[in-house]
């Protein structure tokens, strides 16, 4: 009896642990959500004329929202909900009892259920291009840890600052800013705060004590800004990418009677790369603002490790070199980025450079966490309910410069406390649709890519809770910086920085 009573006891407890009752408050919600769409008649929020298989993707991306908001499930895992969902519900394989059109029933059939989406297309967004371009980034970044390359740059390009520390502070933001512009943030920031560790202990606690903070700051704000460079920085810029060059995209501005043409690796980084060393000039300032320097003080850097030897190293080195410059002459040379982004892979692979347990490191939960909104992309536009929000809204009425700043600020808000992945797979698909809808109004603030890229870069802005992001995680976990100082730097940065960087987009690109 009293085992019994133990064990009635401990599942109490589990239930009442606040991430269980969030699970189960957040999965109630979402499934009450999901079949309250189902059953309710479109006309309602506006659109009569809907299928059945469009309402089915309404009732998926609102499930999706409320699982991504709430975390109550952890996000790459309500991606893959969301592609196993549309499969069962919307594809051209679904269950007997979702039923869907194909395109040889008679058009009135197709009118009322819609033609079933190709479950081969929805099953191909695990494998998207910039799936493999993220992958391929995450390979580059396993080899350069793997052979010392990291630790070897880091030690070179930080011993270029001296010891003066407002000058040291510039260099951690700088190098991890650069590191962070190929290689995953997280990783960059765990890297980097090794590199500063030894620094902060050394430092004297006291008056002194608040160059500390901003030390330890320079680092989520280096990996955090730093990604915004390139399309491989950071997963919002990638779904960005993806829908700026989807042939459903391209096809709907060209009905508009819009030219649109590809954005390409370098295209991104020559309109995003002045932003983002603007941004770090404005948050160095800050930091010295909010926390400066005892006067006279110096700092000495202490960076153990370096570069292995062999001719493994010399591979990755060159892998590095060689992607990276075909990256960025992709116009000259005919490869496209995420064609590239396959060649550190199978170069490494073949030279034995990436092992089984190597493949392990890659970040395979981002990879599904993008495919996830991949599908949902993919549900609005085979559906045709991208389509009908565009003929059916009257988006060029809206001011251009007002659903600029919204989105922005949405995005922003949303990602200080949701996944940035999270919060641009939500996003994205129905900005593509809002500016699409807009037409020649939203050509008064630089068209479709300003929106969509001012998005993406809305998302990387968000660094006020050490929730926000895993660079901010990392940071916070030092100790040194406490919640209120994260959020008073983290606001100052993300507001001026995201003024500068908008007015940028709009007036210089």
């Amino acid at each position: 009896m009293s085992l019994t009573n133990n064990v009635l006891v401990r599942r109490y407890r589990d239930f009442r642990n606040p991430s269980n009752v969030k699970t189960v408050i957040g999965t109630i919600i979402a499934l009450i959500a999901y079949f309250g769409v189902l059953f309710l008649d479109p006309a309602t929020y506006g659109l009569p004329n809907l299928t059945q298989v469009e309402v089915r993707v309404v009732a998926i991306f609102l499930t999706a929202a409320i699982l991504w908001i709430s975390e109550a499930i952890p996000t790459w895992c309500t991606s893959v909900l969301i592609i196993v969902v549309m499969l069962l519900t919307c594809s051209d394989s679904s269950l007997w009892c979702f039923e869907v059109a194909t395109a040889k029933d008679p058009v009135e059939v197709q009118q009322a259920l819609g033609i079933g989406i190709s479950y081969k297309d929805i099953m191909a967004t695990f494998a998207d291009p910039v799936v493999m371009l993220f992958m391929g980034g995450f390979v580059l970044a396993i080899g350069v840890e793997k052979v010392g390359l990291d630790v070897f740059l880091g030690k070179v390009m930080l011993g270029l600052f001296g010891h003066n520390p407002r000058f040291v502070l510039l260099g951690f933001i700088l190098v991890t800013a650069l590191f962070s512009a190929f290689i995953s943030n997280t990783a960059t920031a765990a890297m980097m705060l090794a590199f500063l560790g030894p620094v902060l202990r050394s430092m004297p606690s006291g008056d002194g004590s608040r160059g500390k903070i901003a030390l330890a700051m320079a680092i989520p704000l280096g990996a955090n800004i730093g990604g915004i460079a390139t399309p491989i920085g950071t997963p919002p810029n990638g779904v960005a990418m993806k829908y700026l060059n989807d042939p459903a995209t391209i096809d709907m501005l060209q009905a508009k009677g819009l030219e649109s043409s590809a954005v390409t690796f370098l295209d991104w980084c020559i309109a995003m790369t002045p932003i983002t060393l603007i941004i770090l000039a404005i948050g160095w300032i800050s930091l010295m603002f909010l926390f400066p320097f005892k006067s006279g003080e110096q700092i000495e850097l202490k960076i153990e490790g370096g570069l292995k030897k062999g001719y493994k190293t010399w591979v990755v080195a060159a892998t590095f070199v060689i992607t990276i410059v075909l990256w960025f002459t992709g116009e000259w040379n005919g490869l496209n980025a995420n064609v590239v982004a396959l060649v550190p892979i199978c170069c490494l692979c073949l030279t034995g450079l990436l092992s089984k347990k190597d493949l392990e490191k890659i970040n395979w939960s981002v990879l599904w966490m993008v495919a996830g909104g991949f599908a949902l992309g993919l549900g609005f536009n085979k559906s045709g309910l991208a389509k009908d929000l565009v003929t059916s809204i009257p988006f060029e009425t809206w001011p251009a410069l007002t659903v600029l700043i919204s989105a922005g600020l949405i995005c922003w808000l949303l990602s200080n406390f949701i996944s940035n992945s999270a919060t641009a797979a939500l996003l994205i698909p129905i900005l593509c649709a809002v500016g699409v809808g807009m037409g020649d109004t939203l050509l008064e603030i630089g068209g479709l890519q300003t929106l969509l890229f001012g998005t993406a870069m809305a998302a990387s802005l968000a660094m006020t809770l050490p929730i926000s992001t895993p660079p901010n995680a990392i940071a916070s976990s030092t100790g040194i910086i406490s919640t209120f100082d994260m959020a008073k730097a983290g606001l100052l940065i993300g507001v001026v920085g995201g003024v500068v960087a908008y007015l940028m987009l709009i007036f210089v690109f």
